[in-house]
């Protein structure tokens, strides 16, 4: 007889725990007065130092090369910004019945986020995928979301998002779209420093975004809209979400199959075309939605948890599978070449 393997201990980012520990910390000493002015500065200038580091940190040159491997990128960048979205738009039946609006907001908030980087090469890697195309394909999604979201928010949310005018349109160009370019424009004096200080770099990088999640939540319970999100409403949200995850990690499975992809390229598109960056998507909530953002973030931090959780079962069980042949049993396509490999990955 076979001994019966124990399950794999699931886990659980421990960034996910210091996120709730600050949200903790804003509910008990939530930010008021001069320090609210003072914290909420500090937020908005972590905003702009985090998307100086994304551009910073994504390489021109790389993505070029990335560009052979078009249908692989095009399709992720599909489900992330035309599939999720309009599933997102389909879950509005769902409001009063089991979402609140405000909820609801953040739930299709969370649908227009670029996907991740990082968690999609491990994934890929773990289960012996096409690592440089889920390198490329995060890198691209990242890219287009700092323009694609602010706009999507624009038309799908409207008011929701703090309303949307020029003077919105100006705050998202200064405080994303700017700092981003001008890591672009500074990567080459700047790009060794960023090689070696990675890690100091990635301190601060996840620091800015603690900031980011303290300013917002201590804002939600200064206003007291934590009232409107009851026990039994949180949990139609995370029903609601494993649905949304299970969805989309089907779609992405199987239409890359059927687009004729081989196993490689269809465990890319499955990691990169399913999450949801929650480092891109927090400092974007506190741009678009101010004094809201504590709701509009609370579906992305759920949702992020939910699905590293999830992925790495499944990447797991990817990585049983045969190397030389797809899991469908076909041979696969002639145009479902590797991508070029790439280094230097940044933490999404």
């Amino acid at each position: 007889m076979k001994r019966l393997r124990r399950p794999s201990r699931i886990p659980i980012d421990p960034y996910i725990l210091l996120l709730l520990a600050t949200v903790g910390l804003a509910a008990l000493l939530p930010a008021r007065g001069t320090t609210a002015d003072v914290a909420s500065g500090a937020s908005t200038a972590a905003i702009a130092v985090l998307f100086f580091l994304y551009g910073a940190r994504l390489s021109t040159r790389e993505a070029v090369e990335g560009l052979r491997h078009w249908r692989l990128h095009v399709t992720v960048l599909a489900c992330t910004f035309v599939v999720f979205p309009l599933l997102g738009l389909a879950a509005r039946g769902l409001v009063p019945a089991l979402l609140t609006q405000p909820v609801y907001q953040g739930l299709l908030f969370l649908t227009l986020v670029p996907s991740t980087v990082q968690s999609s090469i491990a994934f890929t890697s773990m289960a012996r995928g096409n690592v440089p195309a889920a390198i490329c394909a995060g890198s691209f999604s990242s890219l287009v979301g700092i323009v694609a979201t602010p706009l999507l928010a624009a038309v799908l949310l409207g008011s929701g998002a703090g309303g949307f005018s020029a003077d919105s349109l100006t705050e998202i160009v200064l405080h994303l779209l700017v700092p981003f370019l001008a890591g672009q424009l500074l990567r080459r004096w700047i790009g060794g420093f960023i090689t070696r200080h990675k890690r100091i770099l990635g301190l601060v990088d996840r620091g800015s975004i603690l900031l980011v999640v303290y300013t917002a939540f201590s804002e939600g319970m200064v206003q007291g809209i934590w009232h409107q999100v009851s026990a039994a409403r949180l949990g139609g949200l995370l029903v609601v979400e494993a649905v949304l995850l299970a969805v989309m990690l089907c779609l992405t499975w199987y239409g890359g199959k059927a687009l004729g992809f081989g196993r490689e390229d269809r465990i890319a598109i499955q990691f990169a075309g399913s999450k949801k960056s929650l480092a891109s998507g927090l400092p974007m909530a506190g741009v678009l939605f101010g004094g809201h953002a504590a709701l509009a973030v609370l579906p992305l931090m759920l949702f992020h948890q939910m699905q590293l959780m999830v992925c790495a079962v499944i990447a797991k069980r990817r990585s049983r599978d045969p190397l030389d042949t797809p899991a469908d049993g076909t041979p696969p396509p002639p145009d479902a070449s590797r991508a070029t490999a790439v280094t230097g990955t940044e933490r999404r």
